[in-house]
């Protein structure tokens, strides 16, 4: 393939996930910061590939190889934020946090070459029957963002079967195209590890993924929105004694009680419940048995029906 040729087919690359990302805006209505983050993620690594394949010298090509790297450093970190938000796997609060620093410090280390030595020992700028390419000499902590990255499959990987064994995905199916999104850059990954080309075939294995990932929030934020929907009943279906009780119980309430109501009336999921209260799924199902007790109700629709009777 031609150096025009790889320009034009990273152009077109770009110009997907710029569409993907206009595309993601509309379509993630709950404006989930991970999901844009991976889109993101994605538009940034296509853009540093065009750029690099478009460099004159070794300066614009270490600044576009950077660019890429940046954008593939943060992109299995929203991948893996992503799985677990579809796999309804409950995580603490500090370990976004933690991925975050620790992806910064890769991506310095990626950052280096042209400036330290410790990711390239050298580097040089060639063009190879046209294609610009970079000569490396690796560095000793090459292998950082090797680890780095498997560490990050394993994790995904990991999350999918024990969500899957755990009965948290919605179905088989639902697991199996979730895996197949990761599995396919798992396998253009190591490809490219081993076999000498001059395409970046991850491009286009991420649009893809963009495409499974997408699909998948679409589909279980519309599942949820159908589940937390309340059925309101006829008001002859509400029993004046039972209304009664129910006020009387919201006075016995404990703080942490009144926290679990007030989000189960604003129609929040068990996913989003769990995680604006920081609290584990048996701590919530120990609070519901409290809760749904002292209301005298046996569902948290019935709640949330006696609740707008009760106003």
């Amino acid at each position: 393939m031609s150096l025009s040729q790889l320009t034009v087919v990273y152009g077109i690359t770009a110009v997907l996930a710029f569409l993907l990302l206009i595309g993601c805006f509309f379509l993630n209505k709950k404006k989930d910061p991970w999901l844009f983050l991976l889109f993101i993620c994605v538009l940034v690594v296509n853009t540093g590939y065009l750029l690099l394949s478009a460099s004159q010298n070794l300066t614009q090509a270490l600044n576009a190889n950077r660019l890429a790297y940046f954008g593939s450093v943060f992109l299995p970190l929203s991948m893996l934020m992503m799985v677990l938000r579809l796999t309804r796997i409950c995580y603490a609060s500090w370990l976004p946090k933690l991925l975050l620093g620790i992806g910064v410090l890769v991506f310095l280390v990626t950052a280096s070459p042209g400036i330290l030595d410790i990711y390239y020992k050298e580097v040089s700028f060639l063009r190879i029957n046209g294609v610009v390419a970079l000569k490396k000499v690796y560095g000793p902590l090459h292998s950082s963002y090797l680890v780095y990255l498997l560490g990050y499959f394993s994790a995904i990987v990991g999350s999918i079967i024990y969500a899957t064994r755990k009965r948290k995905v919605y179905s088989h199916a639902y697991a199996l195209v979730l895996a197949i999104a990761v599995f396919v850059n798992i396998a253009v990954w190591l490809a490219e590890q081993f076999v000498d080309n001059r395409f970046e075939f991850l491009a286009v294995s991420y649009i893809i993924s963009e495409l499974f990932l997408l699909g998948l929030h679409m589909f279980m934020a519309e599942v949820e929105r159908n589940k937390t929907a309340p059925v309101v009943l006829p008001t002859t279906d509400i029993d004046e004694e039972q209304l009664h009780l129910f006020s009387q119980g919201l006075s016995l309430l404990t703080a942490k009680e009144k926290a679990i109501y007030d989000c189960y009336v604003e129609g929040l999921s068990t996913v989003q419940v769990l995680e604006k209260l920081a609290i584990k799924e048996n701590t919530l199902k120990f609070h519901n048995k409290n809760l749904y007790g002292k209301l005298g109700v046996k569902s948290r629709k019935q709640l949330v029906i006696l609740h707008k009777y009760a106003k």
